[in-house]
């Protein structure tokens, strides 16, 4: 126990007394001296006792004093921003070396979404590692629709023809490949929509119909392939076909990470068993990007990629699809440029891209003669839905997108946590990265550069992971104002739903760009009369907005990032811009279809309304906010100012179409050539104090700002080599392109609290249960009950969005379609009526239900096969 000093001093009091006492007795007197003595000892005892609870209090306190100091600092770090202090990411394009890193501890996250089955039960039988499933990863082939002869070649191209690339449908066995070369891990696909989406279940009548229509069929493929093939000129010699005497050669570009190396040589084989001669490209995604996505399709350097895709957000409405994959409005690459449709797809998928339907019945009919429409031009054919897991160490908690997984979320960088410590590094192990160039206009669109490019910044909102509904992030309130009889409702909160029977668009408002003069015009500009729209929507920005929201650089948010954002909405795809880029026309046009004018309200506190014709199903999705996330990453004006000034120089480019063209670099702000090209163009932004597109710009920015601006990036450049800056919790320390390596840090300046998203623990995907009769009289009517439970509690009703059930009869025919009852919370049942059953031939039929929830956006299904008899 602590002594103090006091407490000796009371000892050598007590000595001294006791001294004082016997000297003073003439004769012994023992009594009196004990009774003296056994009072100064209480007396001393009482003292001691008191001064070292005293002294245990001081020291108590001192250390509760230290330790709330130290949590104080803890609590005030902790408070905003990402849990980690830095992440590293590294590439390992071995999911089963992923895996084992992850088994000793190298790797804390491997995001990638792995469906190989031996993996997976490797994954299941580590107690060092749990995972997170996924549904929205893709397999497909993609087909270079040039021809009939490619350019760079002179060699023929059969699936320049729409009739072959149709027949493709029938020549691959889509059982086959989920089963032997998927090992189960997986669901056939036909169509541009997710297995496991809202959708598809509204859908499912039409999706069973034309899944049965184009099932493996190889003798047809070969009929249809064959006729095709003698129209293009070519002929069948001894079994193989040639063109012009020599064999027509078919070159795969075979992907080498996953499954697609075996999907890739198994379509050769099909390809080479009906007659061609086939050449296998074995390549990475580095390898393989520069001819399939960037490369000229005329060069012939491919006809078939093997090709995969991840919906990164939970969709509410795959209508879009049809553009995106099918058309030139999808993607600004060579090959989306060269995509031809006959003209009523083309029409669908536009009006389907811009919601121009009325009803909810009106799009179903829409979508499904897009559907039947895609098939016969199948530029691109379906393959497999991936099951998909990504795996991670135990104790890593992260939150993942029920379609992207970790590498698809948007919450990864506020979520990376490892569970119950604040702070640390973690390592994220990754098949590629750093495959293509970073610029927020038009750079890479590779998921895992894009995973990165997420943490570095934030959108005004965040989708929810599990019902791809929005979430407020950097906004704070929404209203929506839509015409009457539209088919839009909401579920959230935070926004205001109403409906109008006219929608006027203000004069003032800015309805269209002039490049030459680098102006709006206006509404009132351009119309004689006033004009309407279908929707309205105002978005509404904190009252603290520049306060508290800093670039990485140390810039203070402004409007003028968001006027930014609205100009390059126009300008590059103006004629008379200096940066005009031909591949940003189609994504333009499509949506000057429906736009018609947004205005700024009000700059502090910001607020902005949006007109347009077109809207989404849900009020969330309907909030225009313009803030400047791009296509590719979060952009500050005065960051892209500098690559605007580099390509008007033609010096670079932003897209990779336009780099093609000019024969110039393909700009990145992170690292390579251009980042000199980048340093030239800052200089000179310095020495003018630069504000690019003036005429407008300059009335939301002023010089001083311009010039503190690229002065904090001038800075920035000096400490990181790079010109890569966003708002979000990460940002980008060092890319290294050589070694394949990312350095993230923790952004101190974040003002967000570290658990804003926490709340997205578990999804609460339906387990459902068909039960029934085995054997069902022919003419008699028929129950089956339906149970859809959740954590083996009953699923309410009031979350069940709808049950559907198809019956598929003993010749594979869908023979009915309907909607189930609902009984109670968690229990449906299907009632099949006499005449149901009375119309069912003799022999096995299957009964399928799919259960649509509000809760998740992935439905459920289960299914019994049953005998019907007389």
């Amino acid at each position: 126990m602590f002594k103090s000093k006091r407490w000796w001093a009371t000892v050598t009091t007590l000595l001294v007394a006791v001294a004082m006492v016997l000297s003073a007795c003439a004769a012994p007197q023992p009594q009196v001296v004990t009774q003296v003595v056994e009072k100064e000892v209480e007396k001393v005892v009482v003292e001691t006792v008191e001064v070292e609870v005293e002294v245990e209090r001081e020291v108590e306190k001192v250390v509760v004093e230290t330790v709330e100091v130290e949590v104080e600092r803890e609590v005030a770090r902790r408070l905003v921003g990402a849990w980690v202090d830095s992440v590293i990411v590294v590439e390992e394009p071995s999911s089963d070396a992923g895996v084992t890193r992850l088994e000793v501890g190298e790797l804390d996250v491997y995001a990638y979404t792995i469906s190989n089955p031996e993996i997976f039960r490797r994954v299941e039988d580590s107690a060092a590692i749990e995972y997170d499933r996924s549904f929205g990863s893709y397999n497909e082939l993609s087909f270079n629709p040039v021809g009939p002869v490619f350019e760079g070649t002179g060699k023929l191209n059969p699936f320049s023809v729409p009739r072959v690339r149709e027949a493709m449908n029938w020549l691959i066995d889509r059982e086959y490949i989920t089963q032997e070369i998927m090992g189960g891990m997986g669901a056939p696909r036909w169509l541009p929509f997710n297995n496991a989406s809202n959708d598809y279940a509204k859908l499912a009548d039409v999706a069973r119909r034309l899944e049965f229509t184009y099932a493996y069929d190889m003798d047809r493929a070969s009929t249809v392939i064959g006729e095709e093939m003698e129209a293009l000129g070519a002929e069948l010699v001894d079994g193989q076909w040639q063109y012009e005497g020599e064999p027509v050669e078919i070159i795969v570009l075979i992907r080498t990470e996953d499954e697609r190396r075996d999907i890739g040589d198994y379509v050769a084989n099909q390809l080479e068993d009906i007659g061609f001669t086939v050449t296998r490209d074995y390549k990475a995604a580095g390898d393989a990007s520069p001819i399939w996505l960037r490369g000229n399709p005329g060069d012939g350097l491919f006809h078939i990629y093997t090709g995969g895709w991840i919906t990164t957000v939970v969709p509410r409405d795959l209508g879009d699809n049809f553009a995106f994959f099918y058309t030139d409005m999808g993607l600004p690459f060579p090959l989306w440029q060269n995509y031809t449709n006959e003209p009523e797809f083309y029409e669908l998928a536009e009006r389907l891209e811009n919601r121009d339907f009325s009803t909810l019945d009106e799009r179903l009919e829409m979508m499904s003669r897009a559907l039947e429409l895609s098939f016969e031009d199948s530029v691109r054919i379906w393959l497999a839905d991936r099951a998909s897991i990504t795996p991670r160490r135990a104790e890593i908690q992260v939150g993942a997108d029920l379609y992207g997984g970790v590498s698809g979320s948007w919450l990864w960088a506020f979520t990376l946590q490892r569970e119950g410590v604040a702070g640390g590094e973690m390592t994220i192990g990754m098949p590629s990265i750093l495959t293509e160039p970073w610029n927020p206009i038009a750079g890479t669109n590779w998921i895992y550069d894009m995973m990165l490019i997420r943490g570095t910044g934030e959108m005004a909102y965040m989708p929810d992971p599990y019902t791809g509904l929005y979430w407020p992030q950097r906004m704070e309130r929404g209203e929506v104002v839509v015409q009457e009889g539209l088919p839009v409702g909401k579920e959230l909160g935070w926004v205001d739903l109403e409906f109008a029977s006219e929608i006027v668009v203000p004069e003032d408002a800015w309805a269209d760009w002039d490049a030459a003069e680098q102006r709006f015009i206006t509404v009132g500009e351009m119309h004689d009369e006033s004009i309407t729209a279908l929707r309205k929507s105002t978005v509404y920005y904190p009252d603290d907005l520049y306060d508290t929201v800093k670039w990485h650089d140390g810039s203070a948010f402004s409007a003028g990032d968001v006027v930014m954002a609205m100009i390059l909405t126009f300008d590059r795809a103006k004629e008379d811009s200096p940066v005009f880029d031909q591949a940003a026309v189609a994504t333009f046009d499509s949506f000057m279809s429906a736009f018609k004018g947004v205005r700024i309200v009000s700059t502090d506190p910001l607020v902005i309304e949006t007109y347009s014709d077109l809207y989404n199903l849900d009020a969330e999705l309907n909030v225009t906010t313009w803030w400047p996330y791009y296509a590719q990453g979060q952009g500050a004006w005065h960051q892209l100012a500098l690559g605007l000034l580099a390509e008007e120089k033609e010096e670079a480019a932003y897209s990779a179409a336009k780099a093609d063209e000019l024969e110039v670099e393909w700009l990145s702000f992170i690292a390579g050539p251009t980042i000199a090209i980048l340093d030239a163009q800052l200089q000179e932004a310095l020495a003018g104090s630069y504000i690019p597109y003036e005429a407008t710009l300059g009335e939301f920015v002023t010089a001083e700002e311009a010039q503190a601006r690229f002065e904090n990036l001038n800075n920035w450049k000096d400490e990181y080599g790079h010109y890569w800056i966003g708002t979000g919790p990460l940002y980008l320390e060092r890319a290294f392109t050589v070694e394949k390596t990312v350095s993230l840090k923790r952004n101190a300046d974040y003002p967000d609290s570290s658990d804003k998203w926490v709340r997205f623990a578990e999804p609460m995907l339906a387990d459902v249960f068909v039960d029934g009769p085995s054997r069902v009289t022919m003419g008699a009517q028929a129950v089956f009950d339906v149970e859809v439970t959740f954590n083996d509690e009953p699923y309410a009703i009031r979350d069940i969005d709808q049950v559907r059930y198809l019956v598929f009869d003993a010749t594979g025919e869908l023979a009915i379609v309907g909607d189930a009852e609902a009984v109670d919370d968690g229990l449906w049942e299907v009632v099949l009526s006499a005449n149901d059953t009375n119309n069912l031939p003799a022999g096995s039929n299957r009964l399928e239900v799919v259960v649509v929830s509000r809760r998740v956006a992935v439905p459920s299904s289960d299914a019994l096969t049953f005998v019907t008899a007389q």
